[in-house]
């Protein structure tokens, strides 16, 4: 009787808490899901230090360059998650990057986030395949694929002035990017001079230099003397 009794007792138990198990179990794999997600994405909030450079800055943001700054341009930039994709400090970084890329100042033609002190999957690229030669941001930036041929090219960068340098890289790449206003992954094919563009910003995003990859370097002439009264003093908050 006893042992009957028990058994009742368990199975209206089981018949009870069934349902809160399975709501439990349900909201431990979603909350799982996206941990593991963000996880391999690379996807992380941003950093203390990442908003102190972005809510510090001016419009014309501090542009790092070697040898001062190889520990940020040495780092491999993590990727957007959906909370920074969203957030005012994303709008107000690209903001800057942009206005900083196009002051007459820098004038170059593409610019990464870990040029203005941000390890994180952004880029600008002047897009001088297209008319008017439009500059477009990519949030989580990747290179999927190359190809085309090889060919050799003059190169020089922001952060690594006043040198130039002849870098041989494909004449085609297919990119994958986040979707600002979708938060979709998007796949575009692109050849020619701004293939290279997209291989050298996207080099920065992964901790390569254009001087990694160069088959011969020089300095330039023309651009030390350009530079000769630049100041590349960090700012005093940095």
């Amino acid at each position: 009787m006893a042992v009957k009794y028990n058994h009742l007792i368990t199975m209206h138990l089981r018949k009870i808490l069934s349902p809160f198990f399975r709501q439990a179990f349900w909201i431990i794999a979603c909350l799982s899901a996206v941990c593991i997600s963000r996880s391999c994405e690379g996807a992380q909030p941003f950093t203390q230090r990442e908003r102190l450079v972005i809510d510090s800055s001016d419009s014309l943001m501090y542009v790092t360059v070697l040898p001062q700054d190889s520990a940020i341009l040495r780092t491999v930039s993590a990727e957007l998650g959906a909370e920074e994709l969203a957030s005012d400090e994303l709008k107000s970084l690209v903001s800057k990057m942009l206005t900083t890329v196009t002051d007459p100042s820098q004038d170059g033609v593409g610019i990464a986030a870990p040029q203005v002190g941000i390890n994180r999957r952004i880029a600008w690229v002047q897009r001088l395949d297209k008319d008017g030669e439009p500059w477009a941001c990519y949030l989580n930036l990747k290179i999927e694929s190359y190809g085309g041929e090889l060919v050799d090219g003059q190169e020089g960068c922001l952060s690594v002035p006043p040198m130039r340098g002849s870098v041989r890289r494909w004449s085609e790449v297919t990119v994958s990017y986040t979707d600002w206003l979708t938060g979709e992954r998007v796949t575009e094919t692109i050849t020619g001079y701004t293939a290279r563009i997209f291989q050298h910003e996207t080099d920065h995003l992964d901790a390569t230099l254009y001087i990694d990859r160069a088959d011969s370097v020089w300095v330039s002439t023309e651009w030390a003397q350009e530079r000769s009264a630049f100041d590349y003093s960090r700012p005093e908050w940095w």
